[in-house]
């Protein structure tokens, strides 16, 4: 054995090509031979690593002078970045901007329009409205219980992807995902709400913390119609919205007129100590098609009389005054107080004051001159008068009515001849 290994050590010093008995022996023997298992585990790893790090085309470290450019490219980005999002935050600070938490789009979803909930959207205003905001593009929910609203009203945009219609009441709590609410449902009618005045004063103090909770949670502004019976009999003419009013909380008026006052009360409450934001409006007289036939309101009772050719019944001297506006001119000007940066509340009607007895004048040239006029003894708690102020609006919202009285009014008397006569409405006179 000892003559064997001083031959190898000799012979290694000046080993021959072809002297296969004299060679080192190859790594694969090695292993062969090796019964260490740490061995195999670092030989993996060494050439592992040696293989990702020099023959991985992918991850090919790039020249310097490439890696250069690429850095000060980066570089360039992000100080890039780092401008527009100052100027972006500098500007949305400037005008101030209200990000909406609620009704967030999935990544990668571009969101089109807005997604918006009209409660009472079924009756006389809020389909005018539910029309506006579709035809602008936004979608459109609308929860009704139809005590006074009618589908009929809103059958145009049955079918519609930007549509839905949800018989509720709002005095039970309902979740949506919207990014605005346009409160608008209760009565508004003396023959209406005197018909259940607990359920008006529930409309409008549960329903209303219902709406105005739903926006909290999702983060929704929230647009309240308040009315200008706010006011009641005023003592002030005409009424501004600094003006407290002249209520009677005890009256057959009051579940309506107090509803109100305490629904703004909530709006404002929820404003202040929820940060909720909130607009009011507070609306007076309106007309137009689709008003509710019979309600007891002065325009749509002397319109049903005059083409039924009944007498006008002018509840008593007739001396006491309203403001008329077209209901194109109202749902104009909601959508400018939700679009605008002001709170309110605003009053928005229109300030040409008539009589009741230059109203029933007006329905006589409209329908017929020959209609005959009715008096009967007034109602309790009617108001003397009624004229908005609307410089507030004028000069906040840029809002202001645009149809007469007499030109809105055809327009209304349309609508009525076709759902009181139908197929016979050619036969009547206008």
């Amino acid at each position: 054995m000892n003559s064997e290994l001083i031959h190898r050590t000799q012979t290694s010093k000046t080993p021959k090509p072809n002297d296969t008995l004299h060679q080192a022996p190859k790594p694969t023997n090695l292993l062969k031979k090796s019964k260490d298992p740490l061995l195999y585990t670092f030989i993996g790893i060494a050439i592992a690593t040696f293989f990702f790090n020099f023959f991985d085309p992918v991850s090919k470290t790039p020249p310097l002078s490439q890696r250069q450019s690429e850095s000060e490219s980066e570089s360039a980005q992000l100080q890039t970045r780092h401008f527009l999002f100052e100027t972006t935050s500098s500007r949305s600070s400037h005008h101030d901007v209200h990000f909406n938490v609620g009704g967030k789009v999935p990544l990668g979803l571009k969101k089109k329009g807005l997604r918006i909930l009209v409660t009472g959207g079924a009756g006389f205003v809020g389909s005018h409205l539910v029309d506006r905001l579709i035809e602008r593009g936004d979608t459109v929910i609308v929860v009704d219980n139809f005590f006074t609203g009618r589908k009929d009203n809103l059958v145009q945009h049955f079918g519609s992807p930007r549509f839905e219609l949800i018989r509720h009441d709002v005095v039970e709590p309902i979740l949506l995902e919207v990014d605005q609410i346009y409160h608008l449902a209760c009565p508004a009618s003396p023959v209406h709400y005197k018909y259940n005045p607990v359920k008006t004063i529930k409309t409008n103090v549960v329903g209303t913390m219902n709406m105005l909770g739903l926006a909290k949670r999702v983060g929704a502004r929230f647009l309240v119609t308040s009315t200008s019976e706010v006011y009641g009999d005023p003592l002030q003419h005409p009424q501004v919205e600094t003006y407290w009013g002249n209520v009677n909380p005890i009256g057959v008026r009051s579940c309506y007129d107090e509803g109100k006052r305490t629904a703004e009360t909530l709006t404002m409450d929820y404003h202040r100590g929820h940060g909720i934001e909130v607009r009011i409006a507070r609306i007076f007289n309106t007309y137009g098609p689709r008003m509710c036939i019979d309600d007891g309101r002065v325009v749509s009772n002397f319109v049903a009389q005059a083409l039924r050719k009944e007498p006008l019944t002018v509840y008593g001297d007739g001396k006491q005054t309203r403001s008329f506006q077209y209901v194109s001119d109202l749902v104009e000007g909601l959508i400018r107080l939700m679009e605008g940066d002001h709170v309110g509340p605003f009053n928005l009607g229109n300030p040409s004051e008539f009589t009741m007895l230059e109203l029933a004048q007006v329905v006589q040239e409209t329908i017929d001159p020959y209609a005959k006029i009715e008096f009967r003894p007034n109602t309790e708690d009617d108001p003397h008068k009624r004229k908005p102020d609307i410089t507030k609006a004028r000069e906040l919202l840029g809002w202001h009515p645009t149809v007469s009285l007499r030109n809105g009014l055809p327009l209304m008397v349309e609508d009525f001849k076709q759902r009181i006569f139908g197929d016979k409405k050619d036969s009547v006179g206008a």
